[in-house]
């Protein structure tokens, strides 16, 4: 079905990998365009309740393709930004459901935002980060300046974008940019022990608190305690919350099933 991305649903997780690794992953309008169905196919599949986001091959993500957008996919960058990338980064923040960026190359550019867009991310220790749109005289885009202050402070990441610092995944780790990195060869065990205990996690409650910690950072503590009353009043109705209770009364592990 899909020409530049690949695809798989197993055991409860979904796993969507950019497939143009003769590029470094770089992007095209295609992928933005298949990731977009990918991740609103997820959205409408109860049967997925995490999800890992990689790159085939040797990166991540080099970001936008730019043999593609200075040729055959010449447009303004407003329409590239509206109609692609926007679009994506909503898709990802709006999904209840966790999104595990498996980081295990370069994240560059566009391809670093689509990094930071992800709830957790596992990096190589030798995957190398970097916001590169200042080299062709460019801005922060596809979310990077909501992203990057939040997690390094305005200091640093003013630094990190304007002088397209490159950060190895180490180093990201110790910046809180990255969750966990690893050496190459324990990325996928790592991976696996977020997307392990996700795949079996009550999905409602986190996609709930989701939507709550993207709303915080520029709300009120009222509208904060407003919006814990409403969450609190779903979940409190939902299986896994019944469950749950279940499962500590009767002293055994809980069975949830995301609803």
């Amino acid at each position: 079905m899909y020409k530049f991305i690949t695809y798989e649903v197993k055991h409860n997780i979904a796993t969507v990998a950019i497939n143009r690794p003769e590029v470094y992953n770089a992007v095209n309008n295609g992928v933005t365009y298949e990731l977009q169905n990918a991740f609103e196919k997820i959205a409408q599949d109860e049967d997925v309740r995490v999800i890992v986001f990689t790159g085939v091959g040797k990166a991540f993500c080099a970001g936008q393709d730019l043999k593609a957008v200075m040729g055959d996919e010449k447009d303004s960058f407003e329409n590239i930004l509206k109609k692609r990338y926007n679009p994506l980064i909503k898709q990802m923040r709006e999904l209840p459901k966790p999104i595990v960026a498996r980081v295990n190359g370069v994240a560059a550019g566009a391809g670093c935002s689509l990094a930071l867009a992800c709830d957790i991310i596992v990096a190589d220790e030798a995957a190398v980060f970097s916001e590169v749109f200042i080299n062709i005289g460019l801005v922060l885009d596809s979310g990077s300046s909501y992203f990057l202050p939040r997690l390094v402070g305005s200091k640093k990441a003013f630094e990190f974008a304007s002088m397209a610092n490159k950060i190895k995944g180490k180093e990201a780790a110790e910046m809180g940019i990255v969750n966990m990195a690893v050496p190459t060869e324990e990325l996928d065990k790592a991976v696996s022990h977020y997307t392990e205990y996700y795949a079996k996690a009550p999905t409602l409650a986190i996609g709930l608190m989701k939507q709550m910690l993207n709303k915080s950072g520029n709300a009120s503590l009222d509208e904060m305690l407003a919006l814990e009353t409403i969450n609190q009043e779903i979940s409190g109705s939902s299986h896994d919350y019944e469950e749950g209770v279940n499962a500590f009364l009767e002293k055994r592990k809980p069975e949830f099933k995301g609803k």
